[in-house]
């Protein structure tokens, strides 16, 4: 168990059901020459799964200070598990989680496709270890790195499968991944921040230089709320048109209860935050909110599909 709140099993199980959703519940349902058999994705799964599981303990590696002031009770690196221990873990994730994107590569005869996987296991390793000192640097680079989780999956699926006489098609689906990529972008920027804001007193032992600190809670605040309300904005827009006026009533009925509804009650609760618990309430409803949001997307489908 001790080793599991270490990787954030959690968070793991979240994004490879994400990853399966956007395969079942989308790519598959849309009918196009999908590049991956069965085996490959799952490799693909597992590198991504890995890899994260890898970033997550090297965080706790470099982070033990500051979570001893953050949250102390959670601590494990230095408590249950050793800092060489940990080191090892980190160390064995990352190398299989390379390896089985190494293998997957070169099964859909694009080798130089292995790259990616150690360009991200490196700048996990960076961000733990420097970048995610740098106000908004670090923020930026996490979400960014959720959102290549939803890219990726068009990189290995989409791309090899590509050819001038479906190019449209292909494109176009791969497009709407990178819509769902935006999302994740923006929703788990917010959520960093907040994070931040929920940090800030074993941040500023540890003289990091995150936002709330350069600037004040008050100010961080208001660029949460500003950068949630846009997505929240261009929902609303997006469900009128592409699926109220399209008679797509039960994604409408989704997409208003599931995500539109947390989202607005998010940024209620950002306005109203004072306390340490306010924001920790916040950013587990976040997650959920990516969570629902991507979910979405075979909600959607389906509904197309069947609509009528």
């Amino acid at each position: 168990m001790t080793f599991l709140k270490l990787i954030r099993y959690q968070n793991l199980l979240l994004l490879a059901l994400m990853q399966l959703i956007f395969r079942f519940g989308y790519l598959e349902l849309i009918n196009i020459p999908l590049s991956l058999w069965y085996w490959q994705y799952a490799l693909l799964i597992a590198a991504t799964v890995l890899i994260a599981a890898g970033g997550y303990v090297i965080n706790d590696i470099f982070d033990q200070e500051t979570d001893l002031e953050n949250h102390s009770k959670k601590t494990i690196i230095g408590n249950s598990i050793t800092e060489s221990k940990a080191y090892i873990i980190y160390a064995s994730l990352t190398i299989t989680g390379v390896l089985c994107g190494f293998i997957l590569a070169n099964s859909v005869e694009k080798s130089n496709f292995a790259v990616i996987f150690v360009l991200i296991a490196t700048l996990l390793y960076f961000y733990a270890s420097t970048l995610k000192q740098i106000a908004v640097v670090g923020n930026i680079i996490v979400a960014t790195l959720l959102a290549f989780s939803v890219i990726i999956i068009g990189i290995f699926d989409i791309v090899p499968n590509t050819f001038d006489f479906n190019q449209k098609q292909m494109m176009l689906a791969f497009a709407i991944l990178f819509d769902y990529a935006k999302f994740a972008f923006i929703v788990n920027l917010v959520r960093e921040i907040i994070k931040d804001i929920e940090d800030i007193k074993g941040d500023t032992l540890q003289e990091m230089k995150t936002l709330p600190i350069l600037i004040g809670v008050a100010k961080t605040n208001k660029i949460a709320l500003v950068l949630l309300l846009l997505p929240v904005l261009y929902l609303f827009y997006y469900v009128k048109s592409n699926l109220f006026d399209n008679n797509l009533l039960y994604s409408v009925f989704y997409m208003i209860a599931l995500v539109i509804a947390p989202m607005i009650i998010c940024l209620i609760k950002i306005w109203n935050a004072k306390e340490k618990s306010d924001y920790t309430q916040i950013s587990k409803l976040l997650k959920w909110i990516i969570f629902f949001g991507i979910l979405s997307i075979a909600v959607i489908t389906l509904n197309i599909k069947y609509n009528g």
